[in-house]
């Protein structure tokens, strides 16, 4: 199956993502590590973003058909980038499974951005006003998804991201 982990900049994704490869023994894609490497060669962050979605989407594919689970860690804050999860996962014939992290206190959400490790070589961490300009955009979700809080703890998050994606919640 893709497992897709979406949600803002700084809210959690990365490390639920990184804990749920873990767990399921599946490659994790992350956005965030293409960019990165696409910056380093030139291609400028006003093109990187749709590219870097595409190169995710088109590694994706293969480990799907070899049938294996792929988890996928990026924003798909708008109808354009989510559709391209549910393309993936028909391409490959694999079921597509949702997980959307927030944090709803935007006390923890800012200290997490203006305070978190880079621990990308290349990669912009994002400003926490370009989070908030991120949120603005963000559009409401209506698909179906398991939407967790990750302002508890990660071990409760992870096991309720698990049963949700084998189908057990």
């Amino acid at each position: 199956m893709l497992v897709q982990v979406c949600g803002l900049p700084g809210s959690g994704k990365s490390t639920l993502s990184s804990a749920l490869a873990d767990a399921l023994s599946a490659p994790s894609l992350r956005v965030d590590a293409i960019e990165a490497a696409m910056w380093k060669y030139g291609i400028p962050r006003s093109q990187s973003g749709i590219a870097a979605y595409s190169v995710m989407h088109a590694l994706a594919v293969p480990d799907l058909r070899r049938g294996l689970t792929v988890v996928a860690d990026a924003v798909s804050g708008v109808e354009a980038a989510r559709a391209g999860w549910v393309s993936t996962a028909e391409a490959a014939g694999v079921p597509l499974r949702v997980v959307e992290v927030v944090c709803p206190d935007l006390e923890e959400h800012r200290r997490r951005v203006e305070e978190r490790e880079n621990d990308l070589p290349g990669f912009v961490l994002p400003t926490w006003d370009e989070v908030e300009r991120v949120r603005a955009e963000y559009e409401p979700r209506t698909d179906e998804r398991l939407v967790v809080d990750s302002t508890r703890p990660l071990e409760e998050t992870v096991r309720e991201a698990l049963d949700f994606v084998r189908g057990l919640s």
